[in-house]
């Protein structure tokens, strides 16, 4: 069905959402779940029609990296940093489910997003001020990142919030003992820097981030916990938020999210799939980041080896991410988004048949 879609856009990526999470709501027999994700999605435009107004007036623009395909330079000037009115309502509501719950997982979640959101937004507002397309340096980002990361972790295990056991599904866990601090921090940082490696399409990773939440929120309903249906409601808020920025986000892009929405949204499903354990299927959810991520590692690996072996870099793929290979082998920007949606989609579909069936 999903592959004959012919033109498969903002729109219909929204309503095939929202159809999902009302057969979630009817199957759970509670509505809830639709009515937080309909609401985030209206308060997301919202934000957004009025968050554009307010970076265009404070002349917040992206800047097009000199390296990247040509035909990107069109996108100079587009305004920027929209990241901060996707995560500024998820914040606030965050931070009053947290004070009424009076939850401890759930104080870490928002100082740990909190943190990545000020990287996000330190990075975003350097290379403005900069005006080039790098803020933070890779080295200063990096430690930014894992000093959040490891605080979050230690707190967490410290306070027996990890589960050293990794749920393949009901009947099946793998343990990894204290291997589970250097998994959570591969976990944490590489889906953050993952999610931040997509965002180089209009809509892509506001599309697929959108899939993948409402894909981790019922997940984590499947598990039949109730101290856990917290974390489904803020995935379905976030799922709400993403399609609702991309609303202005899809071809062509009336502004960015930058560092200060991506890096802030792989943190989110990170920390999420680590407090309710569903490490093992964010795996699969999030194929379309990881692949993206490994195409960017191979890709620089691949070019030092045969520079050091042969003197002269190659390169597997025209360009890295994976993305920016299509747009050189010709295919269109909306095409190539339309396509990962679609994957992504499938993804999502195959992690929950694992889980219900393994």
């Amino acid at each position: 069905m999903i592959g004959k879609i012919k033109k498969f856009n903002f729109e219909s990526l929204f309503i095939l959402n929202t159809l999902v999470l009302i057969v979630t709501s009817y199957f759970f027999n509670n509505f809830l779940f639709t009515g937080v994700y309909i609401l985030f999605f209206f308060i997301s435009i919202f934000s957004t029609k009025n968050g554009l107004k307010i970076i265009t007036k404070l002349n917040l623009l992206q800047n097009i990296r000199t390296e990247g395909p040509a035909n990107h330079f069109k996108k100079n000037n587009t305004p920027t940093m929209g990241g901060i009115f996707m995560m500024i309502p998820f914040l606030v509501f965050l931070l009053i489910v947290t004070i009424n719950l009076g939850s401890l997982k759930l104080f870490l979640l928002l100082l740990t997003i909190f943190g990545f959101f000020i990287t996000g937004f330190l990075d975003d507002y350097l290379s403005i001020k900069n005006k080039e397309n790098t803020g933070l340096k890779t080295k200063e980002k990096f430690a930014l990142q894992s000093i959040i990361s490891t605080i979050f972790i230690l707190l967490a295990y410290e306070k027996n919030l990890l589960d050293p056991f990794i749920g393949i599904s009901d009947s099946w866990a793998i343990n990894m003992n204290i291997f589970i601090l250097p998994i959570s921090f591969l976990v944490l940082v590489g889906i953050s820097n993952s999610v931040n490696l997509t965002d180089g399409l209009d809509g892509l990773a506001a599309g697929c981030s959108g899939i993948v939440f409402s894909g981790l929120g019922i997940e984590i309903l499947i598990k039949g916990e109730q101290e856990l249906l917290v974390f489904s409601i803020l995935c379905f808020s976030m799922s709400g938020i993403c399609l609702g920025f991309l609303r202005y986000n899809s071809y062509p892009a009336k502004i960015f999210m930058g560092d200060t929405g991506s890096l802030s949204i792989g943190a989110i499903l990170g920390s999420i799939a680590l407090l309710t354990n569903s490490i093992f299927t964010l795996s699969i959810f999030s194929g379309i980041f990881i692949i993206e991520s490994l195409s960017v590692m191979i890709q620089v690996g691949y070019f030092k080896i045969t520079k050091k072996f042969l003197r002269k870099g190659k390169r597997i793929f025209l360009m890295a991410p994976l993305h920016h290979h299509f747009e050189l082998k010709g295919v269109k920007e909306q095409e190539i988004v339309e396509n990962f949606w679609r994957i992504n989609i499938l993804l999502v579909i195959l992690g929950i048949v694992l889980k219900i069936n393994l």
